[in-house]
């Protein structure tokens, strides 16, 4: 027998007779000989009706009083939809997810998953039941181990799917929603946005990370950490929607289904090299003149680093082998000679990377890569983040010291880290897809001390708070006292905590500032062919000069490239971008 866990979201359940075409479809598909794990979100808007009730009674209401309503809302649509598959005549029950065994940790409205207790739903599954789970919830062993309800947070029923899909070792997860699967980017942007076939769960993290509704970044790394084959299709069609796909681990499960380290290889590319461009116009279409003609003359560009600009200038920097370091000093020196700046090269670096998933969404991962360096006396020249990786280049001579102390930190073994690996090319499309967040804000530290421990300090501070980062930046320039500015990016709502927490560290640091920039969109490709695939930045540079839209920040990730620009840029830039990889013209 196939074992499918399938979820249903709140839409394709809003209504009584949505239940009753939603038990129409299981029942067929339990008719194929499919033995069946329902997992289901609260009916249409439910939890945003349950969430307003508290509202009018207190403006601060306890998480664990809200996890006690707003389990509720759940429970409704297992009750309904185990009755209407009764009245098509299947066997079914429902469960809560106490009744489940999800037990997660003890934190009130986002709680992680520890383990799953599977025996009661392997039972009923064996006497031809369909299990029909609340999503979203779970149990802890509160205080004197008495049972506490808690809720998973935002997109908690994928994440309860794809949990369950890995315990049980089910043969697939499927995601129905009210769209047709994973889409290039938001349709409601880009109108021609097309239905990718298959995505890997590394581009579909760092996707969801950026912003793309259709699954949680939790739900990813559960079924990327397991190899969970999970498909998202539309609750209205029979359509085939959109395969994840990722390799099986194999990861020791120590901790707990998400309390596994997110952090699974470490990895030291040596022979590196350094360019920096300095003082060079702040305009549209420098960044696209300068990687186009990088490319054209044969240069693979690895890491590329724009900082914030000063008075009308900025500053990029940007990685190569040690081999191609004359090639590309040479064709800089052309641009330079056209638009002014100055140029210098740094030979003999190291590249050190840790990798794994959700690791920029987990408060206090890079932190702790920077403080470990920063222990080991050893300082960060250029710094790289996605939701996969996290990358640093460092002096050469320190390499195998750096590669020794953040091993041990994050206890990785042998076969978890590599030296100088190449990886052969995968055929993959350098672009999937792009997205577009516009929830974040853009902030930099100026004037801060170069040395050994300053963008782990930053980290710490923030993560201390509960803070997440996504994209930072340190700039190569050095002012006249030997400081750097750092800048990065953050949620909105967390401007204020950010600030606060920030200018009580840099108190600490004389000169040092802190500056709010304007209102943002951060607008990224994501392809795990670009590795592979020269001039993918200069494309998606040319794009926005085209459009006259210019470049605030960029950083780039292995299978990401990011660009930062004025928020009300932000969907001519998306729809320019989708538009010059040709992701509107064919499935993906």
């Amino acid at each position: 027998m196939t074992l499918l866990v399938q979820k249903f979201g709140g839409t394709s359940l809003g209504s009584i007779e949505r239940i009753k075409s939603v038990a129409k479809r299981i029942k067929a598909s339990k008719e194929e000989g499919n033995d069946l794990v329902i997992v289901v979100s609260a009916m249409g808007h439910s939890t945003d009706e349950l969430t307003n009730l508290a509202s009018n009674i207190t403006g601060q209401p306890s998480r664990r009083e809200m996890d006690m309503l707003l389990s509720t809302g759940e429970q409704v649509s297992i009750s309904l939809l185990a009755m209407a598959l009764h009245e098509l005549g299947e066997q079914a029950i429902s469960m809560t997810g106490n009744q489940a065994g999800i037990i997660t940790e003890s934190a009130h409205g986002r709680a992680r998953i520890l383990e799953i207790r599977t025996d009661r739903i392997k039972n009923f599954l064996n006497q031809g039941q369909i299990i029909v789970i609340a999503g979203f919830q779970g149990t802890s062993l509160g205080i004197g181990g008495i049972p506490e309800i808690t809720t998973l947070g935002r997109g908690g029923s994928d994440t309860s799917a794809v949990a369950l899909a890995a315990a049980l070792e089910a043969n697939a997860c499927e995601i129905y929603t009210d769209v047709p699967g994973v889409l290039t980017t938001d349709p409601r942007i880009v109108k021609n946005a097309q239905l990718m076939k298959s995505i890997s769960c590394d581009e579909m993290l760092e996707l969801a990370s950026l912003g793309a509704s259709v699954l949680h970044p939790r739900a990813v790394e559960i079924a990327r950490n397991y190899g969970v084959t999970l498909l998202v299709k539309s609750s209205w069609d029979n359509l085939s929607g959109t395969l994840l796909t990722s390799k099986k681990n194999n990861i020791p499960t120590k901790g707990g289904i998400e309390h596994r380290s997110p952090v699974h290889g470490l990895e030291l590319i040596e022979h590196q090299a350094v360019i920096a461009l300095s003082n060079i116009p702040d305009r549209p279409g420098i960044a696209a003149d300068l990687f186009e003609t990088l490319s054209k003359g044969g240069v693979n560009v690895d890491l590329i680093i724009q900082a914030t600009h000063q008075v009308n200038k900025n500053d990029i920097t940007f990685t190569v082998n040690e081999d191609e370091l004359k090639n590309a000093h040479s064709q800089c020196l052309h641009i330079i000679k056209s638009i002014g700046g100055e140029i210098s090269t740094q030979s003999n670096m190291t590249k050190l990377s840790i990798n794994g998933s959700g690791i920029m969404g987990r408060a206090g991962i890079a932190s702790s890569l920077f403080d470990t360096l920063s222990n080991s006396g050893v300082n960060i020249r250029l710094i790289a983040t996605s939701e996969v990786k996290v990358s640093c280049v460092i002096d050469a001579g320190l390499g195998t010291k750096a590669l020794r102390s953040v091993g041990d930190f994050f206890k990785l073994n042998n076969k978890q880290i590599s030296l100088n690996v190449t990886t052969e090319d995968n055929h993959e499309p350098e672009v999937r897809g792009v997205a577009i967040d516009k929830d974040q804000i853009q902030i930099s530290v100026k004037n801060v001390p170069d040395r050994p421990g300053t963008a782990s300090n930053i980290c710490s501070i923030l993560a201390d708070n509960n803070i997440t980062l996504d994209t930072i930046v340190q700039s190569e320039r050095k002012h006249e006292d030997n400081t750097k500015d750092i800048s990065f990016t953050i949620k909105k709502n967390d401007r204020k905590e950010a600030t606060i927490a920030i200018k009580e560290l840099i108190s600490n640091w004389q000169g040092a500032t802190l500056e709010e920039g304007k209102s943002i969109a951060r607008i990224s490709a994501v392809g795990s062919g670009m590795p592979f695939t020269r001039g993918t930045a200069a494309k998606m540079f040319r794009a926005l000069a085209n459009k006259k839209i210019n470049i605030e920040m960029i950083a780039t990730s292995e299978i990401r490239t990011t660009c930062i620009v004025p928020e009300l840029n932000g969907e001519d830039a998306l729809n320019a971008i989708h538009s010059c990889f040709k992701l509107g013209e064919n499935d993906s």
